[in-house]
């Protein structure tokens, strides 16, 4: 690196870091304890929906609050981290700037929180020259560049039968324990883009390791930046590190960038949603859903997708969002909402993952968008000829199994019961296998000829 160079960079940063000084201006006192929010006398007409706070606990450290309602001249705050010592009469004091970070290509290989505060032990964050908002706003629709052109995803199912293009906003839906995880992890590693951003959103605090070393790797974490918000902090951290996950899908894809953007899940994100909502006195809907939760869900899944076009090189942020599906109910409010927002969705069934049959992708329930639009005459030969025989043959099983069905009594069927072992081979991956994606259809062509 050349000294200007390494001079403008450490003005940068320099700059970035006195930018980031709050303010300390607004001033309240803690009026009462009300379940897991706290009720603020304050006495000024700027504080706002959204503005933060330190609350000042007796003997211990300050914690980092946020409003989230009003009453009159009173506030409702909630936490970021858990809180002792707090008793009415606690001062409070707000903060002028509010939810804003300030991220740089030095972030990535780094292991943050939701409020963007590395938990790695690698050191501080550097600083970048300009401001961001977590809270942002998606693209307006009619400024979008178009979705096109397909991204390698390295698994072949998806490759295939479920192609995704770059800008692609896809939600695998799963009950727990179907192979979710593992699915994410190879398409992070796989996946043909520039930069990866991955949100573990309440997520088991066991997996967070395994995640970084054995998932992910050295090589893997070079190109990722993961933000962990685990099921034992709070909701409305867990909230701000699916924010902050767009967030910097977001600053990567504004630089021209293919962007790979993971969250899992947006089911804990809704439950999050859902307690700060309670908190805040919303009335609770179906299974106990506040409105925000459902007003909050398309804000965050809406800033995903294909960047501003530009003559030169536009960015793009393809998005995997994981639905983790309350009693492998995949018609429960949640699934119902995020599945009318995408643009396709991949279902896991549990009766595969039972056989050993992963990826746990139920083909004949899931659908990509962009599919046919995104194949060659070919490849979407292939593929509709593939998805026939898998569907004659679902519809055949039962009597297949009991051996009520005699062959040759129909030619299709027939076909169906001699491609299915080929099929089912082809669908089924390991963990570490990739297959690039014409290698993959060929593999199909080659099957269904």
């Amino acid at each position: 690196m050349s000294l200007q160079s390494l001079i403008t960079q450490k003005v940068d940063e320099f700059l970035g870091q006195i930018q980031n000084i709050e303010d300390l201006e607004l001033q309240g006192v803690v009026e009462k304890l009300e379940g897991l929010s706290t009720v603020v006398r304050i006495n000024s007409k700027k504080i706002h929906i959204g503005t933060r706070c330190w609350l000042y606990p007796d003997n211990h450290s300050p914690v980092l609050g946020e409003v989230i309602s009003f009453n009159q001249n009173l506030a409702t705050v909630m936490t970021f981290h858990h809180i002792k010592g707090l008793h009415p009469k606690c001062k409070v004091t707000f903060l002028i700037r509010g939810s804003t970070i300030y991220p740089s290509l030095q972030w990535q290989g780094r292991v943050i929180n939701g409020l963007a505060e590395p938990i790695d032990n690698k050191g501080k964050l550097a600083f970048g020259a300009n401001a961001y908002d977590v809270h942002g706003s998606p693209i307006p629709a009619h400024s979008r560049a178009k979705v096109k052109d397909p991204i390698e995803l390295g698994v072949r199912a998806m490759d295939t039968f479920l192609t995704c293009c770059k800008g692609q906003r896809l939600g695998i839906f799963a009950g727990s324990g179907v192979g979710k995880s593992v699915l994410l992890s190879m398409l992070v590693k796989f996946a043909n883009c520039d930069i990866c951003i991955v949100g573990l959103i309440g997520e088991r605090g066991r997996e967070v390791r395994e995640f970084i070393e054995d998932t992910l790797g050295e090589e893997g974490l070079k190109r990722t930046i993961l933000v962990i918000a685990t099921s034992d902090e709070t909701a409305l951290m867990r909230r701000e590190a699916a924010y902050l996950t767009l967030r910097l899908a977001e600053f990567y894809r504004d630089l021209g960038m293919s962007v790979l953007c993971v969250i899992d899940s947006v089911t804990r994100f809704a439950m999050s949603q859902r307690e700060i909502g309670l908190a805040a006195h919303e009335p609770p809907t179906t299974k106990g859903y506040t409105p925000s939760v459902f007003a909050e869900l398309p804000k965050l899944l809406e800033r995903a997708g294909p960047g501003i076009q530009r003559e030169d090189k536009t960015g793009y942020i393809t998005a995997f969002f994981t639905v983790l599906v309350d009693g492998d109910d995949h018609n429960e409010p949640i699934a119902d909402a995020v599945r009318g927002i995408l643009d396709g969705h991949v279902v896991l069934d549990r009766s595969l993952a039972t056989r050993g049959h992963f990826p746990a992708i139920n083909i004949l329930q899931s659908i990509s968008r962009t599919v046919p639009m995104c194949h060659n005459e070919s490849e979407q030969k292939a593929v509709i000829e593939a998805r026939k025989n898998l569907s004659i043959y679902n519809d055949m099983v039962d009597l297949i199994r009991l051996g009520a069905y005699r062959n040759g009594t129909d030619p299709a069927v027939d076909k169906a019961i001699q491609l299915h072992t080929e099929l089912e081979s082809f669908l089924k991956q390991k963990p570490n296998e990739f297959t690039n994606q014409q290698e993959s259809f060929e593999k199909l062509k080659n099957i269904t000829k």
